[in-house]
């Protein structure tokens, strides 16, 4: 049995990495679908793949994330996975957001539905005060009482709504982590309801989002985003 991985080897920095090497107790994330993207199917945990032939970032070669928001904004589904990587690694990204490997194995796995749809509803409660929230958006993001899911995407699509957002509010980098959230295929196989819902209110922080992704709002969302992933994966397996 795989054990459960403690605190101290969950989102280890890069820069305490060998690069061509990589140490057993370092542990990755990587988000996976019904398939891997090469239709192979999802190895079970423990099981090693391994690529062939050249490692090119984004092209060839078994990729993950040192930081699972990372992860999370190229996600082709809401399983995530707690990997091992082996053999040569490179790293992708200014900052880096990615690495690509020789060799990758699930150590666990679990389903993010959930844990997707509760970040994005809460980063943008962070910044109701920000714009005219309506009432029964609020409630929906609080509760996520799908019962209020076609009132509270009718209240937030309005174009009036998405007029009285607020400049503050667009330039908030919670606005920007949880439209991330939404934009992955992950929150689309988990809930493609609030995509409906938020999408105009949100709309607009798009435009700003890589000034808002330097500031310590940002880090914060990125960081809550990994405590709750850690914490979901420090939590003993359930029964299946």
């Amino acid at each position: 049995m795989i054990p459960h991985p403690p605190r101290a080897r969950l989102g280890r920095p890069l820069k305490e990495r060998t690069m061509n090497h990589q140490e057993a107790d370092v542990y990755y994330y990587h988000f996976v679908g019904d398939t891997l993207r090469d239709g192979r199917p999802v190895p079970p945990d423990g099981e090693w793949l391994e690529h062939v032939g050249e490692l090119i970032p984004c092209e060839a070669g078994l990729h993950a994330s040192e930081h699972p928001f990372d992860a999370m904004r190229n996600a082709p589904g809401a399983t995530l996975c707690l990997v091992e990587l082996d053999g040569e690694i490179i790293p992708h990204g200014a900052p880096v957001d990615k690495v690509v490997a020789r060799r990758r194995r699930i150590v666990r796995r679990i389903d993010a539905t959930h844990l997707l749809r509760r970040f994005a509803a809460d980063q943008a409660l962070s910044v109701a005060h920000l714009w005219d929230m309506p009432p029964v958006v609020r409630e929906y993001l609080t509760t996520l009482d799908e019962s209020k899911r076609t009132e509270a995407r009718s209240a937030a699509g309005s174009l009036e709504a998405a007029r009285d957002v607020s400049w503050s509010a667009r330039r908030s980098a919670a606005w920007e982590a949880a439209w991330s959230a939404m934009r992955s295929a992950a929150w689309e196989a988990a809930w493609k309801a609030m995509l409906d819902s938020l999408e105009a209110a949100m709309a607009a922080a798009w435009s700003v989002a890589w000034k808002a992704a330097r500031s310590v709002a940002w880090k914060a969302a990125r960081d809550d985003f990994r405590e709750r992933v850690n914490n979901q994966f420090r939590s003993p397996p359930r029964p299946v």
